[in-house]
C-alpha cells in the first residue's frame, strides 16, 4: 500500500459526515476517515502487542506529497475494549481529511493500485449519505433498576471499608429502543454545538459492516497524546452537576474543589498516571492542584500532566497500553477493582471506558478515554455512565452522578 497526502484549500465539515466517516474532532483539530484500507486484529489476550501491529502496517506504507504535518499520512482509528483482555479491531482507512488548529486542510488516500486524483478524492468524501427518516419516538429502558445498582454501590464500599481496595468505579447502562435508525450526523453535531472543548469521536467498534456498533460520544478526558517527544495527560477524577445560576455553579465548582472524598478519588489517578508515565520520561511533572474543567452540564477535577519522552520513542499506543484502564475508569489497585467491578457490576462495558483515538505511521497521536457515548447500531443506542466509589462514598449521590452524566447522549439522541 502507498499513501499520497494532498493540500486542499477550502474547508470540509467533518461532523457532516458522521453517517459515513469515522471522526476525530477537538478545538478546531478534526479527522474525518471514510472506507477501510485495512484492518489490523489484535487477539484476545494479546493487548500489549497493539502498538507493534498498527506500526509494523502504517511503516510498511510509502507515503508521498505536498503537506507534512500532524495528523498527515497513514492513520489508524480504534476504539479499543475496556476490558484489556479483548480482541481489539484497529482500521486503517482509505480516504482522509484533516484540518489542523492553524486551519491548513489536506486530503489522504491510502490504498492500492493508481491513486484517485484531488479532487475525486474530495467528491467521494463528501458524498450525500442518502435520506434518512429521524426517529420520533424514544423508549428508554434498563436491565438494571437503580435500586439494584445502589445496592451494588453500598457493597462495593463496603469492601473499600473493609481495605479490598481503594477506588473501585461502578458504570450502569440506559437502551434506547427508538421507531427508526439512529444517524450519526445529527448525535455529533448536537456533541459539538454542545460540548466543543471535549473529544467528539465517531469509530467503528470493529470491522466496518452493515451490523457493526459505532461507538459515538464526546469525552473531555485525555488519556494520552504524543506529539514528538512530548507527551501529555489530563486525568479526571471528581464530578458534579453545574448550574444555570452563575452564583450557585461557582458554589458547586468550589464545593468539588473542597471535596476530601473527590480530592482523594482525584489524587489516587493522577499518582497512577506519573508512575506509569514517568519510566518513559526524561523529564514529567503536573499541576501542584487540580483545576475545575468544566463542560455544558458537569464541572470535573482536572490536572494536567506533560513531560518529555526518551529515546527510543513509544508508540502512543504502548502508553495507551500502560496507562488504560486508569484508576478514573477502573480503580486502584488495578486488579483489586476490577474483580470487584466484575463481581457487581453486572454488564458487559464493551468500548465504554476503553480508550478512543488515532496512531500515525511515527508513533504520534491521541487517545482519550471513551466517557459520554453511546454505542449507536440500528435503532438501538446503549448509553453508560458512572462514578469513582470510595470509603466515604453515599449510593445515592453516585445514583445521581450518573444520572447527570447520561445527560449528555441523552440529549444528542432522544430529540424530536
Amino acid at each position: 500500500m502507498r499513501a499520497i497526502v494532498h493540500r486542499i484549500d477550502h474547508d470540509i465539515d467533518a461532523a457532516a459526515l458522521a453517517d459515513h466517516a469515522m471522526l476525530w474532532l477537538h478545538d478546531g483539530f478534526a479527522l474525518a476517515a471514510l472506507g477501510e484500507a485495512a484492518a489490523i486484529e489484535v487477539p484476545a489476550h494479546e493487548r500489549a502487542t497493539a502498538a507493534e501491529r498498527a506500526g509494523d502496517v502504517l511503516s510498511a506504507i510509502e507515503c508521498d506529497g505536498d503537506i507534512d504535518t500532524y495528523g498527515t499520512g497513514p492513520l489508524a482509528f480504534a476504539a479499543l475494549p475496556f476490558a484489556t483482555e479483548r480482541a481489539a479491531t484497529i482500521v486503517i482507512p482509505e480516504i482522509i481529511y484533516g484540518r489542523d488548529l492553524g486551519g491548513t486542510r489536506w486530503i489522504t488516500w491510502i490504498g492500492d493500485g493508481p491513486a484517485p486524483s484531488r479532487e475525486e478524492l474530495v467528491a467521494r468524501l463528501t458524498m450525500p449519505d442518502g435520506q434518512h427518516q429521524h426517529p420520533r419516538t424514544f423508549a428508554v429502558s434498563s436491565a438494571r433498576t437503580e435500586e439494584s445498582w445502589r445496592a451494588s454501590v453500598a457493597a462495593v464500599r463496603d469492601h473499600l471499608r473493609a481495605g479490598h481496595a481503594r477506588k473501585v468505579v461502578m458504570a450502569r447502562e440506559l437502551d434506547i429502543a427508538c421507531d427508526a435508525p439512529v444517524a450519526r450526523w445529527p448525535v455529533v453535531e448536537r456533541l459539538r454545538n454542545a460540548y466543543a472543548s471535549s473529544f467528539v469521536f465517531a469509530v467503528p467498534c470493529a470491522p466496518q459492516s452493515a451490523t457493526t456498533p459505532w461507538l459515538v460520544g464526546a469525552t473531555p478526558e485525555l488519556l494520552v497524546r504524543r506529539i514528538g517527544d512530548i507527551v501529555r495527560s489530563q486525568p479526571m477524577a471528581g464530578t458534579t452537576r453545574r448550574s444555570a445560576d452563575a452564583q450557585t455553579d461557582a458554589r458547586l465548582a468550589a464545593l468539588l474543589l473542597a471535596s476530601h472524598k473527590d480530592r482523594n478519588e482525584h489524587q489516587i489517578t493522577i499518582d497512577t498516571v506519573l508512575e506509569t508515565l514517568l519510566p518513559w520520561c526524561s523529564y514529567l511533572d503536573s499541576e501542584t492542584e487540580p483545576a475545575i474543567v468544566s463542560v455544558a452540564n458537569v464541572h470535573h477535577l482536572a490536572s494536567f500532566v506533560e513531560g518529555r519522552l526518551s529515546k527510543p520513542l513509544p508508540s502512543v499506543l504502548e502508553l495507551v497500553t500502560a496507562l488504560h484502564p486508569t484508576p478514573a475508569v477502573c480503580g486502584h489497585p488495578r486488579d483489586a477493582a476490577r474483580a470487584l467491578i466484575d463481581e457487581h457490576e453486572l454488564m458487559d462495558r464493551a468500548s465504554y471506558a476503553g480508550a478512543v483515538g488515532w496512531v500515525d505511521r511515527a508513533g504520534q497521536g491521541e487517545w482519550a478515554v471513551a466517557l459520554r457515548c453511546a454505542e449507536i447500531a440500528g435503532t438501538r443506542a446503549r448509553l453508560f455512565a458512572g462514578g469513582g466509589i470510595m470509603v466515604d462514598s453515599d449510593p445515592d449521590a453516585e445514583l445521581e452522578e450518573t444520572r447527570v452524566k447520561f445527560e449528555t447522549m441523552l440529549g444528542a439522541i432522544v430529540r424530536p
